[in-house]
């Protein structure tokens, strides 16, 4: 560490603040070129800003000479740059509760049912029994909790999420969001998402607990706080919001009630013992959408954006816990069983569920490709679980590498399955339904 930010460390707020201050315009600048690198080479924007917050951390930056990892992001800076990865988390989250609607399942309803609850349960199962495996290398002077329980659902509940805001992005550069191959594929990814979600706070409850009453604690303050969100929170927010309000159409008024809704959802949730990202997640998904639209239609957006510029934040803080350089051969092994176990049980629970409701077998493909994008929302969980104590640093290098790989093979291995799907079709009615899904 140079003896500038060791001074910095210690003379007080403002040396600190500088050094955060720096730091964002740093991890902005670098995002936004990997972003850039990432469009050139047809993958996710998304996909280089992770990469981005990888490469400065000790596998690629800190493998420089002087130490730069640690001069660049100095541990005085670091809860700083902690809670504005929060931050961005939160607000990211609350996007994702706000793009969550049920009216995708109109006339899909069985065939998405089927699928997601497939592509949920398969990847738990084996994600699972992959941990149990796996448990005996895991160093146990990093799990905060005794025994392979823990690692065990973690891991389950890992590896059977989808990424629906990065997915959303590649159905929509591909120009199949109205397609029926689309239309299904959001549809499970929203869904996957609600329960996955359902499923990662039931696993935190049980994680974080020493006994019943506490589990018991959680459950019931976290049923009640749902209550109150849809019987109070919701009516209340589609009067203050309706049109007919004096102060409708300001957007100060509406930026004010989301953003402090969230943040109290937030907080609420980590009160209650579960995770900040589920208040704001929650809170999301019962904002009424009509009076938002009928007022200020560009507040959701706005807060997306501010969640955008926070972001890269959050993915340096990741990449600062991934050290691609310990892995050792044990970790190659952990690596390439995750990444098998998670592509295999995602594809195989999607594409076998899709068709046996009667998906066509080129449409179940796709769709088994599709929601095999795990990207940031993978991310979002590991973090969950580094800091609970139920994941390793091995463990957690070899989920984000898996996170990176299934958002990095999406779109080339969609590609290739639709240029097969064509190769086969001998009729322009049969290309066509190709090209749309």
């Amino acid at each position: 560490m140079t003896p500038h930010f060791q001074a910095g460390a210690h003379t007080g707020g403002e040396a600190v603040a500088g050094i955060v201050l720096a730091d964002l315009g740093l991890l902005l600048v670098t995002a936004f070129a990997f972003a850039v690198l990432a469009k050139r080479l047809r993958q996710p924007a998304v996909l280089g800003e992770i990469v981005a917050g990888i490469a400065l951390g000790p596998s690629l930056l800190g493998l420089l000479p002087g130490h730069l990892t640690e001069v660049l992001f100095p541990m005085a800076a670091r809860p700083y740059l902690q809670v504005l990865s929060q931050l961005g988390l939160v607000l990211f989250m609350f996007g994702v509760g706000y793009e969550l609607r049920l009216s995708r399942l109109r006339g899909v309803g069985r065939q998405v049912t089927a699928v997601s609850l497939a592509s949920v349960a398969l990847p738990f199962a084996l994600g699972a029994g992959l941990a149990l495996l796996l448990y005996p290398w895991l160093d146990r002077h990093e799990l905060k909790m005794g025994g392979p329980l823990g690692p065990a659902l973690f891991l389950g509940a890992a590896m059977s999420i989808t990424a629906f805001p990065v997915l959303a992005r590649i159905v929509a550069e591909r120009g199949i969001q109205h397609s029926r191959l689309g239309t299904i594929a959001l549809a499970s990814a929203a869904v996957q998402d609600f329960l996955a979600w359902c499923v990662l706070a039931v696993v935190v409850a049980v994680v974080t607990v020493g006994g019943p009453w506490p589990l018991g604690r959680i459950v019931i303050g976290s049923a009640v706080f749902v209550l109150v969100l849809v019987y109070l929170v919701r009516p209340a927010l589609k009067w203050l919001l309706a049109p007919e309000r004096r102060w409708a159409g300001s957007k100060l008024v509406v930026h004010t009630v989301l953003l402090s809704g969230l943040l109290a959802c937030a907080w609420t949730t980590d009160l209650i013992g579960l995770h900040v990202v589920f208040g704001a997640f929650l809170f999301g998904a019962v904002v009424p959408r009509r009076p938002v639209a009928a007022s200020t239609p560009e507040a959701p957006d706005r807060i997306q954006q501010m969640s955008l510029l926070l972001l890269p934040v959050f993915f340096t803080v990741t990449g600062l816990s991934v050290d691609l350089g310990t892995l050792g051969m044990r970790g190659v092994v952990i690596v390439l069983a995750v990444v098998a176990v998670a592509c295999l049980s995602k594809f195989a629970g999607a594409a076998g569920a899709a068709r046996l409701t009667g998906v066509s077998g080129r449409r179940s493909v796709a769709l088994g490709i599709l929601l095999n994008t795990r990207g940031l929302t993978e991310l979002v969980i590991l973090n969950v679980g580094l800091s609970l104590g139920v994941l390793d640093t091995r463990l957690f290098t070899a989920m984000v590498i898996m996170a990176v790989l299934t958002t990095m093979m999406t779109g080339p291995l969609l590609t290739l399955a639709r240029r097969r799907a064509a190769a086969g079709t001998a009729t322009p009615e049969a290309e066509e339904a190709v090209r749309t899904g």
